[in-house]
């Protein structure tokens, strides 16, 4: 599982995230999508990573710019995390 983070220009309200949030889950197959306009990021959690160029492409179309993109691998911390 990878973890990525986006960042992304253009968002400035919670429609905003759930139009971002929409238009990445039907591009791709993702676990989890999670949008913050006051971050200006989006965070991913899907079983592969997604090249860049391909989420640009999927964003394109609905005026919203990415930025950057950081990917980790993607620790699941369940009710009883240490550390």
């Amino acid at each position: 599982m990878v973890q990525m983070t986006l960042k992304i220009d253009g968002m400035q309200c919670g429609m905003c995230e759930s139009h971002v949030n929409d238009t990445l889950r039907a591009a791709f197959p993702l676990k989890k999508v999670s949008s913050s306009h006051s971050k200006g990021e989006t965070v991913l959690v899907t079983s592969e990573e997604i090249p860049e160029d391909a989420l640009r492409r999927a964003l394109e179309p609905t005026g919203y710019k990415l930025v950057s993109v950081q990917t980790a691998p993607y620790v699941k911390r369940g009710l009883f995390h240490r550390g």
